[in-house]
């Protein structure tokens, strides 16, 4: 039976890097490991990629959603000296500081299309964010599907689309609305992450999630946690309530952490 598992070494505005794991007997029992984002320097990202008994040279390629740094800054510091693959959009490629046109092993991807790793296959969808190209991903072993959504400003009707019928979810729960505005952040930097290409609110991804079908999911995280402008009691509370189940039963991954291996079944 295929098998496709998934963890966090860190999510938040200091730095986000996720782990997707599939194994599948048809492809002889080959495991395929991907990294989605990598926003740690190469000592820290050792450092948590070891928490979960890993090292760099078990993967087989890197994702990138986006060009911010907190996405970006080790992605090709990591696949250099390991001869990873980096598979990322155009336009995440020309947001790029220094380009990274230089780099053998770049695989541009269309935001549409569907491609395959391995035991992995792989689905990216656009999303509003202030960002040159920016995407997410559905990730399936044939059987199970994973989708993935944080950096996004707003929601749109294909975003529903492709996190539809989902096995497991992790979406974004930047910020609190009102913890946002009477914060102490500039205006400018409110707008900015508040406006249809910044960050999702708790509500906001509440939202999303009672407009998809959520009737399969086995696992629900809370990600990319605004330290200043949210907790994760919010982001919990506002999510059971979209879910219909106990709050304590929603995963937050965290700045520090992460989140633990979770396995779909």
């Amino acid at each position: 039976m295929n098998s496709l598992r998934f963890a966090s070494i860190g999510s938040g505005s200091g730095g986000n890097a996720m782990v997707i794991e599939a194994t599948s007997p048809a492809n002889a029992g080959t495991t395929t490991r991907v990294l989605l984002d990598c926003g740690f320097g190469l000592r820290e990202l050792a450092t948590r990629l070891s928490l979960l008994g890993l090292v760099l040279d078990d993967f087989d390629a890197i994702l990138l959603t986006h060009e911010h740094s907190d996405h970006s800054a080790g992605v090709f510091k990591a696949a250099r000296p390991n001869g990873l693959d980096v598979y990322l959009t155009h336009g995440t490629l020309a947001g790029m500081a220094g380009g990274g046109g230089n780099e053998p092993n770049l695989r541009l991807i269309d935001s549409h299309t569907r491609f395959v790793i391995g035991a992995l296959e792989i689905q990216p969808f656009p999303v509003p964010h202030d960002a040159r190209e920016p995407v997410q991903f559905v990730f399936s072993d044939g059987q199970h599907k994973l989708g993935v959504l944080t950096d996004t400003g707003s929601v749109t009707p294909h975003i529903i689309k492709m996190l539809d019928s989902c096995d497991a979810l992790v979406l974004e729960c930047n910020h609190d609305a009102e913890m946002l505005t009477n914060g102490s952040y500039p205006r400018l930097l409110k707008q900015r992450i508040g406006g249809r290409f910044g960050h999702l609110d708790n509500r906001a991804t509440a939202a999303l999630l009672s407009a998809v079908d959520h009737s399969r999911v086995q696992h629900l995280v809370a990600a990319h946690l605004s330290l200043q402008n949210n907790t994760p009691a919010l982001a919990r509370a506002a999510l059971a309530t979209a879910m219909g189940c106990d709050a304590d039963w929603i995963c937050v991954a965290s700045q520090e952490a992460g989140f633990s291996w979770r396995e779909l079944k």
